[in-house]
């Protein structure tokens, strides 16, 4: 029998992650959004709380807090017993922060995109190292978007340093994280093989912001441009094996969208669900009720168009849950963790603006938060992988494709 309810371990996890986004981020949503790239100080006592947590033994997310609790075959009955660890707790924190601001979310510290990264390809002894860090995440490049390949950053060993050098823009919390997670190729001349996860501290020698980035939305969260130039850090920070295996390919730091993909269609769930939430406010005070015992083409439009989005957000939100599930799970989720961002990402945005539309003057207008999430929620039908680059992954998988063979 599947139990779509959520994990009983996960309820209190999940409610304070909620009281955050109610509490703390919802009240200065706007504030930030009008000054970008202003600092919230409020993300110190966020930073204080978290502290406060991981010296009391808590699980305060980070890398360590993208691990599962277990691995299913470590239980006696691997069969009967299933793990809701820490990428479920990841990808449902993410959502219920999200509903507060998404911007704001995406700067919590120890809760950065690296972070996830380093949980999935990071070895035993480096998770010890980094697993509480605040780690961004550094891949593209001027000359490339969505063809995660097509890294030109190097990484040349030189003694028992790495030395890295090239540039990566839109850093999300580049200037703020304490480390980034960089993808640097250490022999161009191998291709995608060659492409290595590195974690570079935010004060290594050679970093350098050079400028942070006016946006449409998430404007609370710092978007850098990153600057290496024979940036040194230890030979132990590469992520992983230093190995080029041509016949693996870049998989190992492919690894890494498993794991972040569904957390980003959490956070796009999360707006999702905020603007579903003030839509139904808005379109009761215009006396249009929604009835779930009536067919939707026996109510009004607005009704029935609300009952629509209702049930995309439901399926987003599931395929989301799925795909954390099964990376707790040890179980190949590479499918899963597209199917549920691209429809996440589509979802977010189709909620979100059919939300400023149906709420008329109301949405458009500062207001209410309505049209700030329609801009919020575009990025993350954009970063981690495109729309476009999903549904390519997902026919690969179901069709049995290499990607030379689809392209």
């Amino acid at each position: 029998m599947i139990n779509l309810e959520l994990p009983k371990k996960l309820r209190t996890r999940t409610n304070q992650a909620h009281q955050v986004g109610a509490q703390i981020f919802r009240p200065i949503s706007r504030k930030y959004d009008l000054a970008e790239h202003e600092y919230p100080v409020e993300l110190d006592t966020m930073a204080a709380m978290i502290e406060g947590m991981a010296d009391a033994g808590e699980t305060i997310g980070g890398a360590s807090g993208g691990r599962s609790d277990k691995p299913a075959e470590d239980k006696p009955d691997a069969k009967a017993h299933t793990v809701n660890g820490g990428n479920m707790s990841s990808m449902l924190n993410a959502l219920e922060t999200s509903w507060g601001d998404v911007g704001l979310m995406l700067s919590i510290p120890y809760q950065g995109l690296g972070n996830a990264a380093i949980a999935a390809v990071a070895t035993d002894e480096q998770l010890e190292r980094f697993g509480k860090v605040w780690a961004a995440m550094a891949i593209t490049e001027p000359s490339f978007g969505s063809d995660s390949a097509a890294v030109t950053t190097t990484a040349t060993l030189d003694g028992d340093e790495w030395v890295l050098n090239g540039e990566k823009i839109f850093v999300t919390a580049g200037q703020r994280a304490t480390h980034i997670v960089v993808w640097a190729s250490v022999d161009r001349s191998k291709g995608r093989a060659a492409i290595k996860s590195f974690v570079v501290p935010r004060d290594a020698p050679g970093l350098s912001v050079a400028r942070l980035e006016h946006k449409l939305g998430i404007r609370a969260s710092d978007t850098a441009v990153l600057v290496l130039d024979n940036c040194r850090i230890p030979r132990s920070n590469i992520l992983g094996s230093e190995e080029v295996d041509t016949e693996k390919g870049f998989g190992g730091v492919m690894q890494t969208f498993d794991n972040t993909r569904p957390m980003v269609a959490g956070m796009a769930i999360g707006v999702a669900r905020a603007a579903l939430e003030e839509l139904r406010t808005v379109l009761s005070d215009a006396g249009i009720e929604v009835s779930y015992d009536i067919p939707p083409n026996n109510q009004t439009a607005a009704a029935a168009e609300f009952l629509r989005l209702e049930a995309d957000y439901e399926s987003a939100y599931l395929l989301a849950m799925e795909a954390a599930w099964m990376a707790d799970n040890k179980k190949p989720n590479s499918l899963q963790a597209s199917m549920s961002k691209a429809k996440a990402g589509r979802t977010g945005s189709d909620v979100t603006l059919k939300a400023v539309e149906l709420a008329g003057t109301l949405g458009y207008s500062e207001h209410l938060l309505l049209e700030k999430w329609a801009r919020d929620s575009k990025i993350l039908d954009i970063f981690e992988g495109t729309q476009q680059i999903q549904q390519l992954i997902i026919a690969r998988r179901v069709l049995g494709k290499s990607s030379t063979e689809l392209k």
